[in-house]
């Protein structure tokens, strides 16, 4: 059994924080931001008032927040990790944030003596409640053989990438991947659609053939029914789109086709749409199209 902290128990959080109690390990969570999930304290965690005092009582801290300003506020704040941390203990950030700005962190977070890893997971709500998630992983092979126990109590796909900072290269990889995927489903259907064919059986034909993929069999099935509740947020796809942009142009590369993608999650942005479902990207096309695949 170890001793975690586990900072951030939203949509992904809480069922990946509830895979490692099922396991056998010990929780400590912060509320520093607002109430422990109830379901966490009764099976046996502990609520503390904040980052510091987790840091103080885990072996291991994990992170999982939007965004790398509630990463660095976390870490760096007053009453933050970073003041709770003694030589060993493990830093694990699993949220999905800029390249660059962990390897910042991770620099700052050994000079405490502490190790640092940057964890970024794929496979939405889904795979976080089945414990499948896929999880990318930067930093010292030592500290990744430590923490792999954590890992494969809520993932499958557990991968070393590199050092500090390549876990979240690999995810922004993986998100320009998604998007174009999201996209390139959305328009085959809004193209079969427009054309007076029925979506459902066009994706039917296609499940068999090459243009199959996870991607059609989940979101072209959410886009045909119009199920877009969030599993995971156009604003939070646009973020990490944000990330490969900016890494794009600090490489001195082009990536057209995640710019294009971006623009089409602003259109859904500007319908009202920023917590949809990324696969919800499809209301966009049919927003310039004026024409709706499910109204036919």
């Amino acid at each position: 059994m170890a001793k975690i902290g586990f900072i951030g128990t939203g949509i992904m959080g809480q069922p990946m924080a509830a895979n490692l109690q099922k396991a056998g390990h010990q929780l400590f969570l912060s509320e520093h931001h607002g109430k422990a999930p109830h379901a966490l304290i009764d099976a046996g965690a502990v609520a503390l008032a904040n980052p510091q005092q987790v840091a103080q009582e885990a072996e291991f801290i994990i992170v999982m927040v939007p965004d790398t300003p509630q990463v660095e506020d976390v870490l760096f704040r007053a009453d933050g990790v970073a003041a709770g941390l003694s030589p060993n203990k493990v830093v694990i950030d699993m949220s999905s944030i800029s390249p660059t700005a962990t390897k910042a962190f991770a620099a700052r977070i050994n000079e405490h003596g502490a190790q640092y890893l940057d964890a970024p997971v794929s496979g939405g709500e889904v795979g976080a409640k089945a414990g499948t998630l896929s999880i990318m992983i930067g930093g010292e092979p030592q500290t990744f053989e430590r923490a792999l126990p954590l890992f494969q109590a809520m993932g499958k796909n557990i991968t070393r990438v590199g050092g500090n900072g390549d876990g979240q290269t690999a995810k922004v990889a993986n998100q320009i991947i998604v998007a174009l995927n999201i996209q390139a489903v959305a328009e085959a259907l809004l193209f079969a659609a427009k054309n007076g064919a029925d979506p459902a059986k066009v994706r039917e034909a296609l499940m068999g053939g090459f243009a199959s993929s996870k991607i059609l069999e989940v979101h072209g099935e959410r886009m045909i029914k119009g199920t877009f509740d969030p599993g995971f947020r156009i604003n939070l796809h646009q973020k990490d789109l944000n990330l490969a942009l900016a890494g794009a142009k600090e490489l001195g590369i082009n990536l057209p086709n995640t710019a294009g993608t971006q623009q089409v999650f602003s259109t859904c942005n500007a319908l009202g749409g920023g917590n949809w479902d990324h696969s919800a990207l499809i209301k966009g096309l049919e927003h310039m199209a004026n024409f709706s695949i499910r109204d036919q």
